[in-house]
């Protein structure tokens, strides 16, 4: 799943990315967007849609399911039908999927806190800068020394505690720097060096993100990504970034298949 608390870290861009890219390393995926409200992947997806029906290309796409938060009149009822939602999806997906990929919102809820209590890999997206930084920690402004963990991180680590407890299996947490910028700033090696001491001291791993490229963006209209066929009008013309790029999400994709073999290990 990826989850963040923070809005326009990219996990929809990279929650898309992710799943067609595993289906085209030949694995099932079903999809689960519980931003429903917000839409973003739904919306991806819709768009990857109206492209198919107007070209007639063969473009893979998840089993998708958006959830809505529960309306219901009290916290109890509410709690319950949010889980109800989410073991429902889970179970239909899991019946034909290999793999289930879960965008989440920006925003602390009882059924994103569900969610991540089922992974079994959570994938945090954060933009490379000291203030993305502090959804993981908060950090002093003078000597960029690590003072405490954020909500979030307080969050995922009390989630592995349990986990422990229960005797399952901890979440592997990957933290993917995205929107790197190609030039060598001071503040990108301080955000590096502070990302090496909370990875140690949270138990996360890092991987490289994505770059911050106009195409991502430009692709959400059309609902493709960087992995299908045709992305630019002429293949011959693809651009040295649009290569890099592509090599920025086959990276992210081997980081889930190591993760996803260590698991099956344990």
């Amino acid at each position: 799943m990826l989850g963040n608390e923070k809005g326009g870290s990219g996990k929809s861009t990279t929650t898309m990315h992710v799943a067609i890219g595993l289906i085209r390393l030949g694995y099932r995926v079903g999809s689960i967007d519980l931003d429903a409200r917000q839409g973003t992947l739904t919306r991806y997806l819709a768009n990857r849609f109206s492209y198919v029906a107007r070209t007639h290309e063969n473009l893979p796409s998840p089993n998708h399911m958006a959830i809505t938060r529960s309306e219901k009149e009290t916290d109890q009822e509410r709690e319950f039908e949010d889980s109800a939602f989410l073991d429902m999806a889970l179970h239909e997906l899991k019946q034909i999927s290999d793999y289930i990929v879960i965008d989440t919102p920006g925003s602390d809820t009882h059924l994103n806190r569900l969610a991540h209590n089922k992974a079994d890999i959570l994938i945090t997206p954060i933009n490379d800068s000291l203030i993305d930084l502090d959804v993981l920690a908060r950090i002093n402004p003078d000597t960029f020394e690590i003072q405490k963990p954020s909500f979030y991180a307080e969050m995922v680590m009390e989630l592995q505690s349990r986990r422990r407890r229960e005797g399952r299996a901890e979440i592997d947490w990957i933290v993917m720097r995205n929107r790197l910028s190609p030039l060598n700033m001071k503040n990108k090696q301080i955000i590096a060096d502070l990302l090496f001491e909370l990875s140690e001291k949270f138990n996360f791993h890092l991987c490289g993100g994505f770059g911050d490229r106009v195409i991502f963006r430009e692709l959400f209209l059309k609902g493709l990504t960087l992995l299908d066929n045709k992305v630019s009008e002429n293949e011959d013309k693809t651009s040295m970034s649009e290569i890099a790029a592509r090599q920025e999400v086959r990276r992210l994709l081997k980081e889930i298949e190591r993760s996803t073999n260590v698991a099956a290990s344990m």
